[in-house]
């Protein structure tokens, strides 16, 4: 006697494909911290987002689906899932870009600590942005965008029908530039700041041979890097929640062709 709880073979065809799509977005997701958890949380959360876009599923014929047929299905869904996991963390590198680019001027890229993400050394100021953007990106809603955009691909590009193209390439490419000129835009006031004191402490070296500037500089320049960066940090959520959405609204047009 058959059992009533048999799952149909096209349903697990379906749960496979959708759950490797979902997968590799997870991958490159600014999930703060979320390396150093264990790996049956990540699975397990994977596993929740799934079944909620149950109804999303599609309806696959096993009949005709053979060995060859389902790898390149997975093929195109490891893709498809890499190329949106990337959009998404784009988002969050420009934040790390702007930290980047202060980290040594301002006199904290000689200072590491652990990455939580890594547990590898790291600039203390880089943790702090990665941490500072992951927490940006749900406390602006951009995830429930982020979960709309993968069930409206699942009607757009049902799993397995998905091919990476060159229109595809160009548009990752682009959008990577722009975590350079966000990045840019976030460290610029207080980069100024530090060309302007660097400027100042040379001249009061030209005039005055005998200070000794290297005591200076450092404790200077980093309590006013603090004062600006608190002075400026308000404007950060506005600067990363425009870049986030064009990023997301470009994946979405990107993901529906």
């Amino acid at each position: 006697m058959q059992s009533d709880l048999t799952i149909p073979l096209g349903t697990i065809y379906s749960f496979a494909l959708v759950l490797i799509r979902i997968t590799g977005i997870f991958v490159f997701l600014p999930i703060p911290g979320v390396t150093a958890g264990p790996a049956a949380a990540r699975i397990v959360f994977s596993i929740a987002c799934t079944m909620a876009l149950s109804s999303r599923w599609p309806e696959i014929d096993p009949s005709g689906v053979t060995t060859g047929v389902f790898i390149a299905w997975v093929i195109s869904e490891a893709a498809f899932g890499l190329v949106a996991g990337v959009l998404v963390g784009l988002a969050a590198e420009a934040i790390v870009m702007g930290a980047q680019i202060l980290g040594l001027q301002a006199g904290y890229g000689y200072a590491s600590t652990i990455d939580p993400n890594t547990q590898a050394d790291s600039g203390i100021l880089l943790v702090l942005a990665q941490l500072l953007a992951g927490l940006l990106f749900f406390a602006l809603g951009l995830d429930r965008q982020l979960i709309l955009i993968i069930a409206n691909s699942l009607d757009a590009h049902p799993p397995g029908t998905w091919l990476a193209g060159r229109v595809a390439a160009e548009e990752l490419i682009r959008l990577g530039s722009t975590v350079f000129s966000t990045g840019l835009r976030l460290a610029l006031p207080v980069a100024g700041m530090l060309l302007l004191v660097d400027l100042a402490l040379a001249l009061v070296g030209r005039i005055n041979a005998q200070v000794q500037m290297i005591t200076i500089a450092f404790p200077l320049k980093m309590g006013l890097s603090l004062f600006m960066l608190s002075w400026t940090l308000a404007a950060f959520p506005r600067v990363y929640e425009q870049h986030a959405s064009r990023l997301l609204s470009l994946m979405a047009g990107l993901l529906a062709r």
